[in-house]
């Protein structure tokens, strides 16, 4: 596969990076001498402590909550589809009655080595689940988490190299595929029916979409479908599945502002008249960026990465704010605010965390969103590791601030929007990728700092419950299957430097905005059919340089990212209590 010089990709990510010439230890802080180094114990304790947090909650799911979706940690028993309240869209929107969390899990057994367990948890999803419910999921939680699970699973155990280890399973026959063909088959009916070709948000696993469905989409509920109906394509030979979804995306594409080039958050799937303006990145946009940069590395279709590196120019010009260069030492640290699509203006001073769920009362409306402290991820795999080391630092802050993220923080007010922690990666995520592109130990510390938090604010008798409220840190029964999948996946492989991922595997995987390991192989890196009549006509992109080759060297091991006052202009600025930290 080629890349163009637009995208960093793999290069800053994957490369082995010489180590800058530490400057002179005496001109450090103490706090600049204590990140810049990491003990094997220190290492050593996070692979062990990150592995027990995984198995305790991994054996409380299957002993308390199994076959039912979730794991309720505090009471320890199991959580299921809200039959009884069918307008419970915050439980009703991800639980489907298909053992949810075995199957978003599947390939974290084999993060952590467990091949005996892969195994069986593979014959158990074999053996018992079934998409035959009558229940109404969201098409985006059901594609990332189930049919994203069961992929990635049916190549690891279709796979006769053993690349990660010995999971390859002779006696498998593709059931796995099989099922994620039957859950794409049950999500297709939210395609159909609508003037623009932009889904349903939901959609019946029986019945299809039912009377009385919203015509209200989130433009990354709709357009976050990519990466995953695109392998199906792949795996099963039929280009159906990947035609659906890019076509959406080409749809979506054109509805765009004509004046700034920014998408709204919410968009009527009749009309293609957008409902909500706000465009940021969170609030209903959040992975649709993602998912082009990542359909780009996955299936080499120069297209994705025009899309992404216009749409990275419009986020640039309009929601950046603060100093241009990260490693400046003057200058306000650099922002992404939400504005309006239709003008660039400044809309609030709110930023997500990840997931803020937005009632509309009318439509009984839930838009899930997953970003804004996982666009540092994104940044380094565009290359941008400069933006990155900025965009991560700030949620680090904050993080400092409550030991968890809130779901909003109002950089005004330097207090949550919305108080509640759900256990969510991304953030984790974050941190591990940008420690795989600079190896600076500066990442491994805030992992550490993250063991902590959990451990600390939210282990209780079965597992880790969700935090409802970052500032007593109330604790909610519930444990998300993410917490699995992602948040204990990306801490365990910050920590382990000598697994398989992280070695020679580097350059041939990509994690999906699940978690879910996919790896970069020819049979995906084939030129697309045809266009056929149901394609919509291709704008011609302009080809922009809106992301740049940029090396991690400036930020390799020898001195923290950012400097000692850096760090406190952050802190400050976010309010953290100098209690709690000696960047001051």
């Amino acid at each position: 596969m080629k890349f163009n010089r637009n995208v960093l990709i793999l290069v800053a990510l994957f490369t082995s990076i010489s180590p800058r010439k530490t400057k002179n230890p005496f001109l450090l802080t103490e706090e600049e001498i204590k990140y810049s180094s990491i003990s094997k114990d220190d290492i050593d304790y996070g692979l062990s402590k990150t592995r027990e947090m995984f198995e305790f909650g991994w054996r409380n799911y299957m002993e308390y909550a199994f076959p039912a979706d979730e794991l309720d940690p505090i009471h320890c028993r199991g959580r299921g589809h809200d039959h009884e309240n069918p307008d419970n869209i915050n439980i009703n929107d991800v639980l489907g009655d298909y053992s949810l969390g075995l199957i978003d899990t599947l390939d974290s057994l084999v993060v952590f080595g467990d091949h005996d367990e892969f195994k069986r948890a593979v014959n158990l999803v074999i053996k018992t689940v079934s998409f035959e419910k009558n229940t109404t999921v969201q098409v985006f939680e059901s594609t990332i988490r189930v049919m994203g699970g069961l992929l990635a699973a049916h190549m690891i155990a279709a796979d006769s190299t053993n690349r990660f280890g010995p999971f390859y399973m002779s006696d498998y026959g593709g059931e796995l595929l099989t099922l994620a063909h039957d859950l794409a088959g049950r999500l297709v009916p939210a395609f159909e029916g609508t003037a623009t070709g932009i889904p349903y948000t939901r959609v019946n696993l029986q019945k299809g979409v039912l009377p009385g469905t919203t015509n209200s989409t989130c433009t990354s509920g709709a357009g976050s479908l990519l990466l995953e109906f695109g392998v199906l394509s792949k795996l099963l030979g039929d280009d159906s599945y990947e035609r659906m979804a890019r076509r959406v995306n080409e749809k979506l594409w054109t509805l765009r502002n004509e004046a700034t080039g920014l998408h709204g958050n919410l968009i009527d799937i009749q009309t293609g008249e957008w409902i909500g303006h706000l465009s940021g990145l969170g609030a209903g946009i959040d992975s649709f960026y993602e998912y082009m940069l990542k359909s780009y590395i996955l299936f080499g279709d120069q297209r994705d990465l025009d899309m992404y590196n216009e749409s990275f120019l419009r986020i640039v010009t309009y929601m950046r704010r603060g100093r241009s260069v990260c490693a400046d030492l003057e200058g306000d640290i650099p922002i992404y605010v939400n504005v309006d699509a239709r003008d660039g203006s400044t809309s609030n001073t709110w930023m997500d965390s990840l997931q803020v769920r937005k009632f509309m009362k009318t439509n009984k409306y839930k838009c899930e969103v997953c970003f804004q402290a996982s666009f540092a991820g994104v940044l380094v795999l565009a290359g941008e590791v400069d933006e990155a080391v900025c965009h991560h630092a700030f949620y680090y802050a904050i993080w400092k601030k409550y030991g968890v993220l809130p779901e909003r923080f109002n950089w005004q007010l330097q207090a949550p929007d919305v108080s509640f922690y759900p256990l969510r990666p991304e953030f984790v995520e974050s941190t591990y990728l940008l420690y795989t592109a600079t190896k600076n130990p500066f990442y491994q510390h805030v992992g550490l700092e993250i063991l902590e938090s959990l451990e600390t604010i939210t282990r209780v008798k079965c597992g880790f419950a969700t935090v409802h409220d970052v500032a007593d840190r109330s604790l909610e029964d519930r444990m998300e299957s993410f917490f699995l999948s992602e948040t204990l996946k990306y801490l365990y492989l910050l920590f382990d430097t000598d697994h398989p991922i992280n070695k020679e595997e580097q350059e041939r995987i990509l994690f999906s905005t699940e978690g879910h390991i996919f790896p970069i192989t020819s049979l995906f890196n084939t030129p697309p059919s045809p266009p056929s009549l149901l394609d919509p006509p291709l704008s011609i992109l302009p080809r922009r340089n809106a992301s740049f080759c940029e090396t991690a060297t400036e930020f390799s091991a020898g001195i923290t990212p950012l400097r000692h006052s850096q760090m406190s202009h952050l802190f400050k600025t976010v309010g953290v209590d100098t209690n709690l930290h000696n960047w001051v």
